[in-house]
Parts: structure tokens; C-alpha cells; sequence
């Protein structure tokens, strides 16, 4: 009896601990010695392995890079075809194998959803830091410490080399971009989305739509998006808000249209709730319909989740707990609810749940239209528009929680029929026009497309006029061995050299102004290389640095090959751009004062704040390639910093033979699941 309540007691916790750590009880329940550990597939990663798989990863984002890539063509096991020269979409749809190749997939799925673009550009710059580390590291791996071989050594000297730029960035790259960069940019303000004059905004996304869309729709989706901006431009507020609006409700916003050609699309006023009717929607003629939004149930169940039912109380039935009783007490409170909302002159009821047959029989005799099974986005957007709470106790329904509608009315959009609703006094009440946002294309697979490249335009423009964080660091900027201030930058790599540094001894206050951009093209990438050469050569001039590997140098090397891609087609064009572009950077000493004279003022508190930005006019004009924001440049190159010295920190891949709960493809939609009998692998940093 003990015995076989031990078993049973340690099978459940076999089970607990499986579902805990997703697989790993099975694991060493199969593999239960260290000589069966032993018999275990491991692979042991070089460095020339995670170049090998980021390079393979980079030939294929190259077909579709630049303003000459292409689109890429995708058959799936389906048959079904996709043709995208979207980064995210190309990535995801591959089936990789390999589980570094997914991490490395799944942070640029990570950074695209936040930014919105730069999915191509990061594995590029990702590729090309990597060669360069590769080649620093064999050609002399600068570590003090014995290892037992030279992967090891060239393994141990990589990760120190990806710390190091991870600690340059995040402490130094703000500086050098505010000093190197925006006196080169312009801000745009969101007014110019519908300015006659200013095409800076609109060059902006047009820009974008290129290199997501290509060339066809692009002008007719900027002006599409131009239009829902000013219908959801709020007065009175800072430009940022609106577009974290749209950003945050976006899903309940647009409506995908397949069969249609793309230029359907248009703007629609109200909202579409995508559900039909579940009641006969009888005419409303009334000047204002008022609508009532609930989260539960308008019939109580005789159950819920935790709830015990309680029969009979030994061989006579509680008179209390009878289920008729019950049920016929339930009918009575519906009933009431109806009437109390009848006499508030509701007519229209959202709910989030499916409601009982009762119900609806009830609405549809009191000729009340009612709307089940919205989405909790849907409920939440129209939550911000009419100004109420939805209600989840029927008993306490008061005048506030009633919205008032101009028309609630079914809507047809392609083969579905939906549920359309306009908000009485909006643009007085809100000061917005609310709009939807209807998205048509001939198939499927490309109304997604054109949906994700919407949203993703939002997320740049987010991203792009959302203030950076205001650091103040002593020593923000580094200047050039004429300044009198000099402080020591210690580096932990082999016997603690130490080089030194120009800096200003004041506290500086880091601002990169909202709606920063750059002429497309490379002109981000060429003045950043330049600056971070000059801060590497400042860093050197004093101390013999030869031990030491320059991490500005490496970011400045492995930033310049992406205009090399841009202009791979021509390299003529190449040395055109960087020429121009070079040109504009004055020949004078570069040192604190002869650069920031330009751009700092003084502030309140006499702080120093870099607003390098210039207003109204561009300060360079290149090849005609579009603009690109400052802040997201910024984004990117942190986000692939990071990216880095997560792959670096990985030197092994166990085998386990069994499926993970957890998996790694979860969030690619395109491609297709693992099946259950396919081998999962472990990344283990060791």
C-alpha cells in the first residue's frame, strides 16, 4: 500500500516538474547516468558557426535590400504563394532548423514590433559585426587567461569584444550621434502631414512604403495614412499621443477587404465592430441611438467555474437549491434588465460573451439589437470613443454608463457583413474624427501584408517622435586631445589597460529632438563612421593602445558596409555619397568647441541641451533615396548590440529528443509548427 502510493505520489511529480521545466523530467527520466548523458548529441558552437549562420540569413534579406532589391517569392507546402520585400515577413516565413538561427529571428521579430522597421538592415549590420569580430579575435585573440584550445580563446576574446561595444553604446553612442549626426538632420513636425508647402513628412513614409511595398502603392498608401493621421491628430496634445493611440488601438481599427483591388482602400467614418448582428436589426431612425456596452452575462448561470451544485441533503432536496426555481428566477432577472433598459431608451446592447437563447429572444421581442462576442479590443476602443465602462453587473446600470450613437447600422465589406457605429459629438467632445480603416487587395496573403506595413508605419512614426531619454553623464561628449579636460576610460580586457580620453567636465543634458530625420541613402552611416574614427583616434593619441581592440572602430567598420550594400549595384555611387557627405563635415580641428558652438543652447537650469536639429530646411541633399528617422537608426544599432552578445554568450546545443512546451516559433505566423516527433534543441551557455 505505501509502495504503491510513493509511485503514485513521485508520478505526480514527474508530471509537475515536466510542465514546470518544459521537458527537462523527461529528460533525465530517459537519460538517467552520466555515461547515458554522455551518449547525448552535443554541439559545440564556434564562432565560424554563428558567422556561418548570420551570413546565410544576410544572403537572403540582400535580394530584397536597397532601393534596387527585389521581392522575394514564397511557395508554401500549401501551394500557396507569398511575394513580400517586407525583412519580417521574409524571415518568418523560413523554416530554420538551427535554434541559434531562430534567436536570432526572434530578436528582430522582437525590434520590429517595437520600431516598426529595420528588420533587413539588422541582419546586415549583424553579419558584418560579427566578420569583424571573427577576424579581430583569430588574428590575435588578446587574452591573458590559459584555455585549453584556440576556439575557446577565440570564443572567450569574442564575447569580451561584444560586452565591450554592448558598454560603448549604451554609455557613448547617444554623445557621438548628437554631436556627429544631428547637426546634419532636420526635425519634422506633424503638422506637415497636411501642409501644402512641407513634403518633408510625407517624403517620410513615402520612404517607408518603398522599401516595405515597393514603388506601385506607395504613394497612394502615404496619403492614405496622411488622412487617418489628420482624422486622428488630437488638438491641443502632444503629436506622440495620437500615434500611440493609433498604435495601441490599431487592430480595432482597420478592416481587412480580400477580392477588391488595392485602390478600394479608403476611410471610413465610426468604428466597425467585426461582428454581425445577432438580434433582427430593425431601422433606427431616431437622431441619437443609445447603446449599452456589457463584459458578462444578461441571463445568470446556473453555474460558473468553482461553483458546486448541491442536489439534495440526504433523502430530501433542498427547497432552496432547486434547479426549476432557479431557472425561473433567472427569467425574472433578465426580464427586469431588459426593462430597465428599455426604460433608459437603449437599443443597441455590445457583449463581450455569448449570451443564452433567452436573451436573444427577449432583445429581439423588445426590438433591442444585440451584438455578441466582441473583441476585447473592439470593446476597448469603443470604451475611449463613447466616454463609458463597460458593465459586468446588469444590476447597477446608471444614465453614465449609456453611450450615445449617431447610427449604429450593419455595414457589407466584401463577403462579410459587420457592424458600423458613429460617435454623437465626437469632435467636440474628443477632438478627433473617428475613422476607420478599410484595407483592400485581390488576395489574402496581401491584405495581410499591406495591414502589417501599416501598422509598422505607425510603430516608426512612434518611435521616431517619442522623446529619447534625457541622460545627464559627466563627460558626455568626447572631445579631441587640444581640450584641457582629460579623463581615464578603463577597460577590463586582459591586464586592465588603461587609455585615455578628452572630455568636458560639465554635466551635459543628452536631447535628440522628436522628429529628427536624415536624407535616406547612408548619410546616418557615413557621419556615425566618421565620428566614431575620430573618437577612436582621440582615445589612442595618448597611451599606446596596440593590446587593445578599438570598439569604435569595429561599430564604425561594420557600419559602413550597409551604404556598401545600398550602393552594391554601382560602387561609384558609392564614393559619390560619401564623398558629399564627407564634404559637409567642416575641416577645422574637431574638438568640443568648434563643434557644439553650432548646436547647444543654454538652458533655464544652465545646462547645455544638444537640440542639433535644424527647422524648416534640409542640411544635406543627396541622391534621391527619401529620409529616415534619427531615433530609430538609434534603436537599431543598440538592438543588434544586444542581439550580439546574446549569440556570442551561447557555445553549446543540447539535444534533448523531445518536444519543448514552450516554442520558439510561437510568434512566426507563416511558418509551420514543429511536429511532435521532431527533435527540440536546447541553447546552453556554458
Amino acid at each position: 500500500m505505501k509502495k504503491s502510493l510513493i509511485l503514485k505520489l513521485f508520478t505526480h511529480l514527474e508530471q509537475g516538474c515536466q510542465k514546470i521545466c518544459g521537458g527537462f523530467c523527461l529528460f533525465f527520466s530517459k537519460y538517467n547516468t552520466f555515461q547515458d548523458l554522455k551518449m547525448l548529441e552535443l554541439e559545440h558552437l564556434h564562432l565560424k558557426h554563428v558567422v556561418q549562420l548570420v551570413s546565410a540569413l544576410e544572403s537572403i534579406v540582400l535580394r530584397s535590400f536597397g532601393p534596387e532589391g527585389g521581392q522575394v517569392l514564397f511557395t508554401r507546402d500549401t501551394g500557396q504563394v507569398m511575394l513580400s520585400r517586407s525583412g519580417k515577413r521574409i524571415l518568418s516565413a523560413l523554416h530554420l532548423e538551427h535554434p541559434l538561427a531562430r534567436m536570432v529571428v526572434e530578436c528582430i521579430w522582437k525590434h520590429s514590433t517595437i520600431t516598426g522597421d529595420g528588420s533587413k538592415t539588422f541582419v546586415l549590420l549583424l553579419a558584418s559585426l560579427l566578420r569583424m569580430i571573427h577576424a579581430s579575435a583569430t588574428k590575435e585573440p588578446h587574452m591573458s587567461q590559459p584555455y585549453n584550445s584556440t576556439e575557446t580563446t577565440e570564443a572567450a576574446c569574442a564575447r569580451h569584444l561584444a560586452d565591450r561595444l554592448l558598454d560603448f553604446a549604451l554609455t557613448e553612442l547617444d554623445a557621438l550621434i548628437a554631436l556627429n549626426v544631428l547637426p546634419h538632420g532636420f526635425c519634422v513636425s506633424l503638422e506637415d502631414s497636411t501642409g501644402k508647402t512641407e513634403q518633408s513628412f510625407q517624403t517620410l513614409l513615402l520612404t517607408f512604403f518603398n522599401t516595405r511595398l515597393g514603388n506601385v502603392y506607395c504613394d497612394f498608401f502615404r496619403d492614405l495614412m496622411c488622412e487617418l493621421l489628420s482624422h486622428w491628430k488630437i488638438k491641443n496634445d502632444q503629436p506622440s499621443f495620437s500615434i500611440r493611440f493609433l498604435n495601441n488601438n490599431f487592430p480595432a481599427m482597420r478592416t481587412q477587404v480580400s477580392g477588391f483591388p488595392v485602390g478600394s482602400s479608403r476611410l471610413i467614418e465610426g468604428q466597425v465592430i467585426h461582428r454581425d448582428f445577432a438580434t433582427p436589426c430593425p431601422p433606427l431612425n431616431e437622431q441619437s441611438v443609445k447603446a449599452v456596452v456589457f463584459s458578462g452575462y444578461l441571463q445568470p448561470k446556473l453555474l460558473t467555474a468553482g461553483d458546486v451544485l448541491e442536489l439534495g441533503c440526504g433523502n430530501r432536496a433542498t427547497e432552496d437549491g432547486s434547479i426549476v426555481h432557479f431557472s425561473s428566477w433567472t427569467g425574472r432577472s433578465l426580464e427586469s434588465i431588459i426593462a430597465t433598459l428599455k426604460s433608459f431608451g437603449v437599443s443597441v446592447l455590445l457583449c463581450a460573451l455569448k449570451q443564452s437563447s433567452a436573451a436573444l429572444a427577449l432583445a429581439t421581442q423588445t426590438g433591442m439589437c444585440l451584438v455578441e462576442c466582441v473583441s476585447e479590443e473592439e470593446i476597448s476602443l469603443f470604451a475611449q470613443l463613447s466616454g463609458v465602462t463597460p458593465i459586468s453587473d446588469c444590476w447597477r446600470i446608471c444614465p453614465e454608463d449609456i453611450a450615445t450613437l449617431t447610427f449604429c447600422k450593419p455595414i457589407l465589406l466584401g463577403a462579410h457583413r459587420y457592424v458600423h457605429v458613429d460617435f454623437h459629438d465626437s469632435e467636440e467632445r474628443l477632438n478627433v474624427k473617428p475613422c476607420s480603416l478599410v484595407i483592400c487587395a485581390p488576395g489574402e496573403g496581401q491584405t495581410d501584408q499591406y495591414a502589417c506595413a501599416f501598422q509598422d508605419a505607425i510603430r516608426m512614426l512612434l518611435t521616431a517622435w517619442e522623446p529619447m531619454h534625457k541622460s545627464n553623464i559627466t563627460a558626455l561628449m568626447r572631445t579631441f586631445p587640444s581640450n584641457k579636460f582629460t579623463s581615464v576610460h578603463k577597460d577590463n580586457m586582459g591586464d586592465e589597460t588603461a587609455y585615455a580620453s578628452c572630455s568636458m567636465n560639465l554635466h551635459e543634458t543628452c536631447v535628440i529632438e522628436p522628429g529628427c530625420v536624415l536624407p535616406a541613402g547612408g548619410t546616418f552611416e557615413f557621419l556615425l563612421h566618421h565620428g566614431l574614427h575620430q573618437y577612436g583616434r582621440s582615445c589612442s593619441v595618448s597611451v599606446n593602445t596596440s593590446a587593445v581592440v578599438p570598439v569604435s572602430e569595429l561599430l564604425a567598420n561594420a557600419l559602413l558596409s550597409l551604404p556598401r550594400h545600398i550602393y552594391s549595384h554601382s560602387p561609384k555611387f558609392f564614393l559619390q555619397a560619401q564623398t558629399r557627405v564627407m564634404a559637409l563635415i567642416p575641416k577645422q580641428s574637431h574638438t568640443l568647441s568648434s563643434s557644439a558652438i553650432q548646436t547647444e543652447d543654454l538652458l533655464e537650469d544652465g545646462k547645455l541641451s544638444l537640440h542639433s536639429c535644424k527647422k524648416g530646411s534640409m542640411a544635406l541633399t543627396l541622391l534621391d533615396l527619401g529620409l529616415e528617422s534619427v531615433s530609430c537608426k538609434y534603436h537599431l544599432v543598440l538592438a543588434v548590440l544586444q542581439c550580439l552578445t546574446s549569440l556570442l554568450r551561447v557555445n553549446k546545443v543540447l539535444r534533448t529528443h523531445t518536444v519543448l512546451h514552450t516554442k520558439s516559433h510561437k510568434l512566426l505566423n507563416t511558418c509551420s509548427e514543429s511536429t511532435e516527433d521532431e527533435d527540440e534543441d536546447e541553447v546552453v551557455s556554458l
